[in-house]
Order: structure tokens, then sequence, then C-alpha cells
């Protein structure tokens, strides 16, 4: 059974496939280069902080406020200055380190403390 090149066994013609050009091949390899390459330093750095500055702002909420708020605020604002990729966790960072300083507010104005207190 020998078939040419412009039919196949049922008598349709065959579609070509365009051949890779000088052209094509060395963007092809920038692009799947461009996917291989693991981010770099600073923007790995600047996700971890606003990781951090979420999960720091979220545990300010129920201890160490005085602390914590703070810490989450500049965090945050690292991050978003560095220009993270975790946007969106770097600005829920950001606002409850704000939330973190109007608890502690609140409870230095109500109960003339920093702390919380459950008890009477």
């Amino acid at each position: 059974m020998s078939t040419d090149m412009t039919t196949t066994l049922t008598g349709r013609s065959a579609e070509r496939t365009p051949q890779k050009t000088e052209k094509t091949e060395p963007r092809q390899k920038a692009e799947q280069k461009a996917r291989k390459t693991p981010a770099p330093p600073a923007r790995r750095e600047a996700d971890g902080m606003a990781v951090a500055s979420f999960v720091l702002g979220l545990v300010g909420l129920l201890v160490f406020n005085v602390v914590l708020g703070p810490l989450a605020l500049v965090l945050a604002g690292l991050a978003l200055a560095r220009g993270t990729t975790r946007r969106g966790r770097a600005l829920l960072g950001l606002t409850l380190g704000a939330a973190d300083l109007i608890v502690l507010a609140a409870l230095a104005t109500t109960d003339h403390t920093l702390s919380w207190s459950l008890g009477p």
C-alpha cells in the first residue's frame, strides 16, 4: 500500500503543516523559556510579604494587635511597592492591619487597656 504526498488512503487531499521557519523557532524557544523561568527573587519576596501581612493582620485581630497591626501595615505596603503578584492578599493585609488599629483604639477607649478582657 503506497500513497503519494497529496492523497491519503481515503482519497482526500492531505493537509500539510507549515514548515518551521527560522523566524518562528526563536520565538517559540523564547516563549518556552519564559514559561519555565521562575519569578525573580524580589517578586517572590514581595509575594511572601503579602501573605505574611494577611496572616499577621488576621491574627492581630485576636491577639497582640499593638504589634501585629502596624507590622501587617508595613509588610503590605512593602509588598505593594515591590509589585507583588498577590495584590489582593496585600490589600487584605493592609485592611486587616488597619482594622487591628481600630480595634486597639476601641479597646483603649472603652476599657482603658490595650488588651482583651473577656471577664467582668
